[in-house]
């Protein structure tokens, strides 16, 4: 299976908007420079993002991004199906019909044994995806990662994070 690279980029920034303290943003461009990629790319992402309720949005000069929930309640298939869509990685054409030995429709009664084996795996994976929490990704990398990664990830976030506006 193959996930797009928006899924690893839209991973990687809500991990990073974690570090953020209440009631501060990081604007996109922030979040574009610190992983390497163009702006209007990772817009589209985050945009999906703040639909599926996983990002906020704040408009205004000291607008940008921050988490919508808590890291223990965003799992990775919650940022997987934001970003690819909730369609199965694999879809059936029933391509068994349309070979030049094809029976009736009849014939056919039972599902396709391929597409129920595929069904399953995307089942499983699905399942561990949702078990796996932002929190346990960033506990997990925090208790292997190079202390400078981390440390150098701190001091980005302290020099462009905003504060938000308070009405």
């Amino acid at each position: 299976m193959k996930l797009s690279e928006g899924v690893e980029a839209a991973i990687h920034c809500v991990t990073l908007l974690a570090g953020l303290e209440e009631g501060r943003t990081l604007p996109a461009s922030a979040l574009a420079e610190y992983h390497g990629v163009s702006q209007s790319y990772l817009l589209k992402h985050l945009k999906t993002l703040s639909a599926a309720g996983i990002l906020a949005s704040v408009s205004g000069p000291h607008g940008g991004y921050r988490l919508a929930r808590t890291t223990d309640r965003i799992s990775l298939l919650d940022v997987v199906l934001a970003v690819e869509g909730a369609e199965p990685a694999f879809r059936c054409t029933e391509i068994r019909r349309r070979s030049p030995g094809a029976l009736e429709a009849s014939a056919y009664a039972k599902p396709c044994a391929i597409n129920a084996a595929m069904l399953r795996a995307e089942h499983a994976y699905r399942a561990e995806l949702g078990r796996t929490k932002i929190s346990d990704v960033i506990r997990d990398y925090q208790s292997d990662a190079d202390p400078r990664a981390i440390t150098f990830g701190c001091a980005f976030l302290e020099r462009h994070r905003r504060p938000q506006d308070r009405p």
